[in-house]
């Protein structure tokens, strides 16, 4: 698995600003997102760059919960800080993961049935990790939230 999600990583990262202007691009469309709508392109983009860049941090780590915590808390906190909704901070982190894997799926990173396996277990993985994310961006936005009042 982990050298299918070493690759898929890498590609990630080497490719980070392009994967970031392909999400930006449907996050400023999608009617799940309007916060996004009237961002200028640069700070749209800005905004997943460091997530593309940086997500082998959590992934890779073996007790990934600490870093994975005070890593979706800052993007919490980032999102909070900037005036984002806590709905739309959440789609748009499922719709990064989600170009992760459309960007993977276009470099045809998978070709073989063994490769499709690894990438299945890739993909559990990086779901496990998102999914925790969102359990702490939602936990942190409340604690912003009760602060702020």
């Amino acid at each position: 698995m982990y050298a299918f999600a070493d690759k898929l990583l890498e590609v990630t990262e080497r490719h980070a600003d392009k994967i970031a202007a392909q999400w930006c691009k449907a996050v400023r469309t999608n009617p799940h997102t309007p916060w996004f709508h009237a961002r200028k392109e640069d700070d749209c983009t800005n905004f997943a760059l460091d997530f593309y860049k940086n997500f082998r941090v959590v992934y890779f780590d073996e007790k990934p919960y600490k870093k994975l915590e005070k890593y979706f808390a800052d993007y919490a906190e980032e999102s909070f800080r900037k005036g984002v909704p806590m709905e739309e901070a959440i789609y748009a982190l499922i719709m990064m993961r989600r170009h992760i894997w459309l960007y993977a799926d276009f470099q045809a990173l998978f070709v073989t049935a063994i490769d499709a396996h690894r990438a299945v277990e890739t993909l559990n993985r990086t779901i496990r990790v998102f999914d925790q994310g969102i359990f702490v961006i939602i936990k942190h936005y409340r604690e912003l939230q009760k602060t702020k009042k």
